[in-house]
């Protein structure tokens, strides 16, 4: 089996890591980060792909990692319950998923501060060089490097993201927190509220140190606002600092007064149990919702996956889930082409590519029916959660 590596080491290149170890490959990880990733304890929805390691190989529990929630709620300005549905969805934090799947890596292959500065092939063999001026060798690249990937950067200079008109404010505060009565109205649902070209959701996460009891978990929400490209966009996302930022405001990087513009529209539009969490995250944080997709995954022997192949909005929460199962698919088709990575790859880079392609097209048609098309409506099929087709 061909010498692997993952340029990239969160939950995709973590995951691809493991089972391609698994498959027989000799496998290391180049992460450019220092120090052990974080994600600023941003929550996530978990699909079946994105627990799938940890479940099947890592003998862990989805109830291990994730909190649960039994409801699909939507919400009216008064705090009544405009919509209600049985359907359980798994929640945990991306730092949750990521250090679980790190304790089952081989530390010695995880390399931290390994930036992969450029790449070139000769041959069967892939060159990598390092920012430190080191260099490395293997039969096969997978560019696991996220949505402001370099990989991408460098084979497909031509392919841009595309905003998509709007961004998320994102923050998450102690369940123990909020008052009474609004624990009780969130902590078992997936709560909804959809206004004029918009909509918001909240749901319970692990808490510090993957805690699962109901209240010390944390509560998470998503907050989808227009913002108009141009001199709007660029103002909200220059922080206090006067940097501009493409992809997202840490928390802490705001400006004053775009926060308290966020928690006045929060204070003026939400429903008060949503918008006690809304204007009690101390530091909530800004991810611009970009499209970005691919036209080729495959590039001799090296392959993007995950984000940095196909970037998707949130609303299908699958974003992790692709990732993961881009992993899966390539340590397959490695397996049933006896470790021949060009027939692998060719077989791989097939489905894969049609995989993007649909949950790119549906999670657009999600985003914009809300943001633009006054058409998201509580208990339409298409707004359940899914990698391949809603609730699959």
């Amino acid at each position: 089996m061909p010498r692997v590596i993952v340029m990239g080491g969160s939950i995709g290149g973590l995951t691809a890591a493991l089972v391609l170890r698994d498959a027989g490959c000799e496998v290391r990880v180049f992460e450019r980060s220092s120090a052990a990733l974080q994600a600023r304890g941003a929550g996530i929805a978990t699909l079946d792909a994105t627990l799938r390691y940890l479940t099947e190989r890592g003998g862990l529990q989805r109830a291990d990692v994730c909190s649960a929630t039994d409801w699909i709620r939507f919400l009216r300005p008064d705090g009544s319950i405009l919509h209600e549905q049985r359907h359980r969805y798994l929640f945990s934090s991306w730092n949750t998923i990521c250090t679980s799947l790190l304790e089952l890596f081989d530390p010695g292959r995880y390399l931290l501060g390994r930036e992969v500065t450029a790449f070139s092939q000769a041959g069967d063999s892939v060159h990598v060089t390092l920012a430190d001026g080191a260099s490395a060798e293997a039969d096969l690249l997978v560019c696991a490097d996220g949505v402001s990937s370099l990989a991408r950067a460098r084979l497909l200079p031509e392919v841009k993201p595309s905003y998509s008109g709007y961004v998320a404010w994102r923050g998450t505060l102690p369940e123990q927190a909020l008052t009474a009565a609004t624990r009780q109205r969130l902590g078992d649902a997936l709560t909804y509220q959809v206004l004029k070209d918009s909509h918001i959701l909240v749901y319970p996460i692990p808490g510090p140190g993957g805690a699962l009891t109901v209240g010390d978990r944390l509560v998470n929400f998503v907050w989808y606002v227009n913002v108009a490209e141009g001199a709007e966009l660029e103002e909200l996302m220059t922080g206090r600092d006067g940097i501009r930022r493409a992809v997202s405001l840490p928390p802490g990087a705001a400006t004053d007064q775009a926060v308290t513009a966020m928690r006045e529209a929060a204070a003026a539009g939400l429903a008060r149990p949503i918008t006690e969490v809304v204007t009690g995250v101390a530091e909530p944080f800004v991810q611009v919702v970009y499209d970005i997709a691919v036209p080729r995954m495959v590039f001799g022997r090296a392959c993007l996956i995950g984000d940095a192949a196909f970037a998707v909005r949130p609303h299908a929460a699958a974003g992790t889930a692709k990732a993961a199962a881009d992993g899966w698919a390539l340590a397959s088709e490695l397996a049933s082409a006896g470790g021949d990575v060009p027939a692998a790859l060719a077989s791989w880079e097939r489905k894969q590519l049609a995989l993007g392609h649909a949950l790119l097209a549906r999670c657009r048609d999600i985003g914009d029916s809300s943001q633009f098309g006054g058409t998201f409506r509580p208990g339409d099929q298409r707004l359940i959660f899914g990698l391949y087709g809603p609730g699959n």
